[in-house]
């Protein structure tokens, strides 16, 4: 139980961090005030964040004095990581291009939900079976992350709504549904391949291929000169550079922490924490800032902790 509220407080703290470090990476005006760009670059910010996850996962393993063991892999395993690494590569682009057809509500609201297909692709691709606790934990959970989002006032927001459209919902469930494929694959992996892996090999050769990925792609694509363009732009503005390393290690070490949980606790447990971030986020400002929730914003909360309290009451009788 330690080292699970380890983890969590790792992964809250690192991505918290890595958020607001995103948000100044793409928002932040760099120059002079009379021709301000921003950093628009985001398969380059990828490629460096996944370069760099990579470098710490592979200090990670050799500080610890495990071996690397590439040679002695079974061919079987490096497959699943390509494969992995492509779902994890591909996952994002859609999010964004639904961003452009939805509002960015209704994108959070849709995330909050990501537990459904996590246990969907689980179930369908690789046969698992969950006890009935667990559906009726993520039924839980997923409501009430959902009413709690969707009972939060953000200003403009009936507004926005109307410019989501079924183009844009579908781009979001596809996000959805390669998220919940690559957690799904990334327990199959765990599952069949136990002693040959760890979070931080998986770590280090899903952020390695993905990086091979993205360099291919910047490289050999006739229609993008983003590689070029994010060159000459952290040459013309070099400020940017610190922020999008700052951006990348802090993404590199909360991955340490994401790889350590999903090895040991599974991705269900991993999306509940991730999930429920924000929310616990929120509600750490409520009471330290004295705000208001709605009715339905607490509703949201007692699903989420019932659901919590049912799974720890669970644990307790299997281990009692």
């Amino acid at each position: 139980m330690l080292r699970f509220a380890i983890c969590v407080a790792g992964i809250y703290a690192c991505f918290l961090t890595w958020g607001v470090v995103q948000e100044r990476v793409t928002t932040t005006s760099y120059g002079d005030e009379t021709a301000p760009k921003k950093f628009k670059f985001f398969i380059f910010l990828n490629l460096i964040q996944s370069m760099i996850a990579a470098m710490v996962a592979f200090i990670y393993i050799k500080a610890s004095g495990r071996p690397l063991a590439v040679k002695s892999m079974p061919t079987g395993l490096l497959m699943k990581y390509a494969q992995v690494a492509f779902f994890n590569c591909i996952g994002s682009p859609f999010g964004y291009a639904a961003l452009k057809h939805i509002d960015y509500p209704t994108m959070i609201l849709g995330k909050s939900c990501k537990l459904v297909p996590v246990m969907l692709m689980n179930m369908l691709v690789y046969r698992r079976r969950f006890p009935l606790h667990k559906h009726v934990c993520v039924g839980l959970i997923t409501a009430g992350v959902s009413m709690f989002m969707l009972y939060h006032h953000t200003e403009g927001s009936s507004k926005a709504a109307q410019s989501n459209s079924f183009w844009g919902l579908f781009l979001l469930c596809t996000n959805l549904a390669i998220d919940g494929l690559t957690n799904a694959t990334q327990d199959q992996i765990f599952h069949a391949y136990s002693q040959y892996t760890s979070g931080q090999h998986m770590m280090f050769f899903m952020n390695a291929i993905g990086s091979v990925y993205s360099a291919t792609y910047l490289l050999i694509h006739p229609h993008s000169s983003e590689l070029r363009q994010a060159i000459e732009f952290c040459t013309t503005h070099p400020l940017v550079i610190r922020d999008v390393l700052l951006f990348a290690v802090c993404g590199a070490i909360g991955q340490c922490f994401i790889f350590y949980t999903l090895q040991h606790f599974g991705s269900l447990r991993l999306v509940t924490v991730t999930v429920t971030r924000k929310l616990f986020t929120m509600l750490l400002s409520v009471f330290w800032f004295n705000h208001i929730l709605s009715l339905g914003q607490w509703l949201g909360v007692t699903m989420v902790f019932s659901a919590i309290g049912i799974e720890a009451y669970i644990k307790k009788r299997k281990t009692a």
